[in-house]
């Protein structure tokens, strides 16, 4: 397995203001991901893994340091190259799924490769490929059905789907579990591991749970906007 580093953060600092009121959330975070890992980042309600992970994927800018993608600094991008890097080569999967309620399975998976088409660079068959990891995460007799004619679980499976339809370089999932039952847990983790493995897509994912995090290759401990501690298997 390629060991070479994909995504390295170094001194990231994040704080918000109320007033005179300064707000640490990160205090100074230091991270490096390498191709194809499975990483956990474990803490507490309120330590700031959103946050990180946000920051990590180009959609909340730190108030210091940086974030290295492939050795490029994602934040001295313009937004339209940051939208783009993130369309072509991140994918999101969070807790409470943001499925288009109007747009089918399908549909939903199919948008962002539509998206990537529309800006001319891919001429990949966005449907082809949709129906494909439909099949992929087993909802291959779903695609026509709409978000709420699904499951939790299902409709986390199709998420997943759209976060891969333009086989991103790193898969980031905040708490991607926290809504399904033990059962539907468990298979959205077989998955995650599945995909990480056949296709040597990197994970991050954050969650509260340790025995969720177990599953992880490297494992970050985040507790008060610091990094604690790593384990390495």
């Amino acid at each position: 397995m390629n060991k070479s580093v994909l995504l390295e953060a170094s001194g990231l600092l994040k704080a918000y203001y109320s007033g005179n009121k300064q707000l640490e959330i990160l205090k100074g975070i230091d991270l490096k991901i390498n191709k194809g890992r499975f990483a956990a980042i474990v803490g507490p309600s309120g330590a700031g893994k959103s946050t990180l992970l946000h920051i990590l994927g180009g959609l909340d800018a730190p108030t210091g340091g940086r974030v290295l993608l492939d050795n490029e600094d994602i934040y001295r991008l313009s937004d339209r190259e940051l939208s783009g890097l993130r369309n072509r080569r991140i994918g999101f999967v969070f807790q409470f799924y943001h499925l288009l309620p109007e747009f089918t399975a399908l549909e939903n998976i199919s948008l962002p490769a539509l998206i990537k088409a529309g800006q001319g660079s891919s001429r990949a068959d966005p449907k082809k490929e949709a129906l494909r990891l439909l099949e992929q995460v087993g909802l291959k007799e779903r695609g026509t059905h709409f978000p709420s004619q699904l499951s939790g679980g299902e409709q986390q499976r199709v998420a997943i789907a759209r976060a891969l339809v333009n086989k991103p370089d790193l898969l980031l999932c905040d708490e991607p579990t926290g809504n399904l039952d033990s059962n539907a847990s468990e298979g959205i983790i077989a998955l995650l591991q599945n995909i990480n493995r056949e296709n040597n897509t990197s994970v991050i994912m954050v969650t509260h749970n340790r025995d969720l995090a177990k599953i992880a290759e490297e494992i970050y401990h985040l507790k008060d906007g610091i990094l604690i501690n790593q384990e390495v298997k």
